[in-house]
């Protein structure tokens, strides 16, 4: 479980959240941002994958782009009416010409101390 400051409220992998009773699910919650890696990443991240390891230009978009669909996540969830969720994934996939869709979702709950 993660009580993310910027978000104010719990998130969790898993369908419970120990110390906190559900009383309630609203359904389906999701964040979604589709990112480019731009020119100058694109360029620079480009030529280090050429060797093997890690491409650092394509990784702090990956990030940055999971962090945003969380933060969408919880913003769905609150407009549900849930102060947590549950459940949380991630997905990605490749959207062509540089893109990639980053999607954040799980189960908009209501939540209370146990």
């Amino acid at each position: 479980m993660t009580a993310n400051p910027a978000a104010g409220i719990p998130t969790s992998t898993t369908f419970e959240l120990p110390g906190y009773t559900v009383e309630r699910t609203y359904g389906l919650a999701w964040g979604l941002i589709v990112r480019s890696v731009g020119l100058s990443k694109g360029l620079t991240g480009g030529l280090r994958s050429l060797k093997a390891g890690e491409v650092p230009q394509f990784t702090e978009v990956v990030d940055q782009a999971r962090h945003t669909a969380m933060e969408r996540l919880v913003a769905h969830a609150q407009q549900l009416g849930g102060n947590a969720v549950l459940g949380v994934r991630f997905d990605s996939s490749d959207i062509g010409n540089g893109m990639a869709e980053v999607v954040a979702y799980g189960t908009a709950a209501t939540v209370r101390p146990a």
